[in-house]
């Protein structure tokens, strides 16, 4: 995979202020002086001309728009041909009716007709009963008069052609097309790939994108009947269906096949969008996780376990939508339309929003510490025996273990050692057959391919990315067969292509921060493998890259033209489009999915490196760990900061989390130089009780205890893979039979030819071979 640093985030090392300025004296302090001023001014003034955005993070964008983003503005004119093909089946099966007009029995058979008519040999009358049935899913647009209609009755169709076993025909179906090795070789001798050679598979892929997402899909009005059947379909997506593997792992195959380039017509931005589907239903909600972790600390007398989880004990729920973290002024008075607040209306918490954790290694760490410094010596991971330790000493262990939290991560990775000291005292141990542990089961022995697949596309898709003639083509599923020729069809394309590209990042950014969310409840090792292989792959600098651009621009992003978006193209005329309408774009606040793939790709750049020093080290231990990219190698200080000016709390919160890892390794001028930042840190970033960000040095920072701990991971999670999924039939400690007589009494197959040779063979291995009996005794 290429090098995204080559190009982009990491072009130039960092320096031991972390902000590129010199530290020459004399004639230079002036304009080192000038430019400090400088850079605080456009720290304070960055974010001026960005209003603060009303952005709801949720699991997925609202349900229009989630299946709007299904189709390209190139594919418009295959809704008509969708809708003649059901047209012309229709009237040959039904007299006088419309589709909804008939009663639910009818609907069935005819349905069953469609499955049917599917089994044909012909590909093209099988490509046409296809489409008369993603017509079906579409919501038979042609009998609506709104919008609202055409959602509703592609919502009850695809729960009717679920029910009727559509979703396992088109699973058949999918699997001959995923194998027609004509097709490949077609597209492997076409010198420019376009939209028409994946027309089957974007037929195919469209429907059961449309069922997963309608089904996946919760209201309040659903039936019992449609309840029933989303459980269903949910354990059918989790297990193997039909003898086969999961269909995730399917779709998976399929991302690494297009990206290895046997497969270049296939449609991926389809194909990454039911992934991410696919995964959100087989696993729980992301909502429930998150619910899950939102604890008051404040309440908890004892320490507790539970899943250390990014969003909810940071304040975020504080935060989310209502705060802008640097540009809040106290002092500034409240618009005129708003009353002005009594002092008895107005109640100022004290101290900071959250409470302070401490983890079982910061208490070893300071007695650690305590111990050498008054009574010279150490007790290991003792930490009861406070014997001739001063009394502050005592006050300070007893106030940080009524902060001590034990995450699940803890007690899974205690467990993990404790099943390899005592193997057979412990026993076998039982792993829950959970949706998400078949998951890993299936992705764990080409899950390196996977996550390179899944980089190597979303480094296609950055707008920071360069085009390059060996890079992989993912546009071909937009580009039509005949290239524009006026300036309109251009601008069109051009829009298309761009919100192409975004809605591949959006799936991708999602995909992956769903299966590290997983994967760390499921076991923490499971997690740490995907991200080795994430960090291997270079994903931290991608990330950085991605981010090294005008942030603002691209979250407030016009690649849209409402007009053309599903549904509201199926029901309306076109309006006549002009280069002007096209380059005002639409009038909305920012882009949703590009603001959601910023937050995604930050949580996820927080996962790769929270507790990771050896991942947010400074350049000069490069050399020591190639293998672990590192934040501050690749100058990510600033990157970051850009992304500051835009005034979303959530998306802040996770840029100062990632400003606050790397503060004590930027240098004492780079918090000089940033200290409006520094207390932005202070007051929205949870800290640990004896955290040391905002003024530690490295002095205690050596390259090669952060290699040792990478490269302890590392062998830590090879161990679990093998214990838990490599564990041979026949162990090392399976019992041995000793009783001389059921061992002689086995029967042994013998080869043919040995009774031939039986006779020579004892000559030579026994009346030939000297025996001593008193050595033959002495060993008995």
């Amino acid at each position: 995979m290429e090098d995204p640093a080559a190009s982009g985030a990491g072009s130039q090392p960092a320096n031991g202020n972390g902000n590129g300025n010199g530290g020459g004296k004399g004639k230079q302090a002036a304009p080192k002086g000038r430019e400090t001023f400088r850079s605080q001014r456009r720290e304070s003034e960055g974010s001026v001309d960005c209003p603060t955005l009303e952005f709801e993070y949720g699991d997925a964008d609202v349900h229009a728009a989630e299946l709007s983003e299904l189709y390209s503005y190139t594919e418009n004119p295959e809704f008509t041909t969708n809708r003649r093909c059901f047209e012309e089946d229709f009237k040959t099966q039904v007299q006088g009716k419309e589709w909804l007009e008939l009663e639910e029995d009818a609907q069935k058979t005819y349905v069953m007709g469609l499955l049917d008519r599917l089994e044909v040999v012909s590909r093209e009358r099988r490509l046409k009963v296809a489409r008369a049935v993603l017509y079906l899913a579409q919501g038979t647009f042609g009998e609506c008069d709104s919008e609202v209609d055409v959602l509703h009755w592609s919502r009850y169709n695809c729960f009717l052609l679920y029910q009727m076993g559509t979703f396992s025909a088109f699973l058949e179906l999918l699997h001959m097309e995923i194998d027609n090795s004509q097709a490949c070789s077609s597209a492997l001798r076409k010198p420019a790939i376009s939209i028409a050679d994946s027309t089957e598979l974007r037929v195919l892929l469209s429907v059961l994108y449309l069922m997963v997402e309608n089904i996946r899909l919760e209201r309040e009005t659903d039936s019992c009947g449609w309840r029933t059947a989303r459980e269903t379909f949910r354990t059918e997506l989790s297990f193997s269906m039909h003898n086969e593997e999961p269909f995730a792992l399917l779709l998976f195959s399929m991302v690494t096949k297009f990206c290895s380039g046997l497969a270049p017509h296939f449609p991926i931005k389809k194909v990454l969008l039911l992934l991410w589907k696919v995964v959100m239903q087989l696993l729980t909600k992301q909502d429930s996780l998150d619910i899950y972790n939102e604890r008051d600390l404040f309440k908890t007398e004892e320490p507790t376990t539970e899943e250390e989880e990014e969003p909810a004990g940071d304040g975020e729920r504080a935060l989310d939508g209502e705060l802008d973290l640097l540009e809040q002024d106290p002092l500034v008075p409240p618009p005129p339309s708003q009353a002005p607040l009594s002092a008895e209306q107005v109640a100022f918490p004290k101290g900071l929003p959250w409470a302070p954790k401490v983890r079982q290694k910061d208490i070893e760490h300071f007695l650690e510490l305590s111990r050498n410094k008054f009574i010279g010596f150490t007790l290991g991971q003792d930490t009861d025996t406070l014997v001739g330790l001063p009394r502050p000493i005592h006050e300070s262990v007893k106030t940080l273990k009524q902060h001590k939290y034990i995450s699940i991560a803890d007690v899974q990775i205690k467990n993990e050692e404790e099943l390899e000291k005592c193997p057979m005292s412990l026993g076998e141990e039982v792993v829950p057959e959970t949706p998400c542990e078949i998951l890993y089961q299936g992705m764990l022995y080409s899950l390196p391919q996977y996550m390179i697949a899944l980089l190597k596309i979303l480094l296609a898709a950055a707008p920071t990315s360069k085009a390059k003639t060996d890079s992989i083509n993912i546009l071909a599923d937009v580009l039509p067969e005949e290239m524009p020729i006026t300036v309109l069809q251009s601008m069109k394309l051009g829009i298309d292509v761009n919100r192409h590209k975004e809605i591949i990042v959006k799936s991708i950014s999602a995909l992956l921060l769903l299966l590290l969310k997983h994967f760390k409840l499921n076991h923490i090792y499971q997690f740490e493998y995907v991200s080795q292989h994430l960090v291997f792959a270079n994903c931290i600098p991608l990330i950085l890259k991605f981010f090294n651009q005008n942030i603002l621009s691209y979250i407030t992003a016009k690649n849209s033209i409402s007009v053309l978006d599903y549904p509201c193209c199926t029901i309306q005329d076109l309006p006549e489009l002009t280069t002007e309408s096209l380059e005002a774009g639409e009038n909305n606040q920012f882009c949703w999915r590009n603001l959601f793939s910023c937050i995604n790709l930050l949580r996820l750049l927080n996962k790769l490196t929270k507790w990771k020093h050896s991942r947010t080290m400074e350049a000069k231990y490069g050399p020591f760990l190639r293998a672990a990219l590192m934040l501050v190698v690749f100058k990510s200080a600033p990157i970051l900061k850009r992304a500051l000016k835009v005034k979303q709390a959530m998306l802040q919160l996770y840029v100062l989390k990632l400003l606050k890892i790397q503060t004590k390794y930027l240098g004492r001028q780079w918090r000089k130089s940033n200290m409006k930042t520094m207390s932005a840190i202070y007051q929205k970033v949870r800290h640990r009780m004896n955290d040391d960000w905002a003024y530690g040095n490295d002095i205690d920072a050596r390259p090669w205890d952060f290699q040792a701990e990478e490269c302890t991971l590392r062998a830590n999670i090879e161990a679990f893979n093998s214990r838990r999924y490599d564990r041979p039939q026949d162990s090392e400690f399976s019992p041995v039979d000793n009783c001389l007589q059921s061992v002689l009494g086995q029967r042994l197959d013998l080869p043919e030819d040995f009774h031939y040779s039986y006779e020579i063979w004892l000559e030579r291995e026994v009346f030939s071979q000297p025996i001593c009996w008193e050595e033959l005794l002495q060993n008995h």
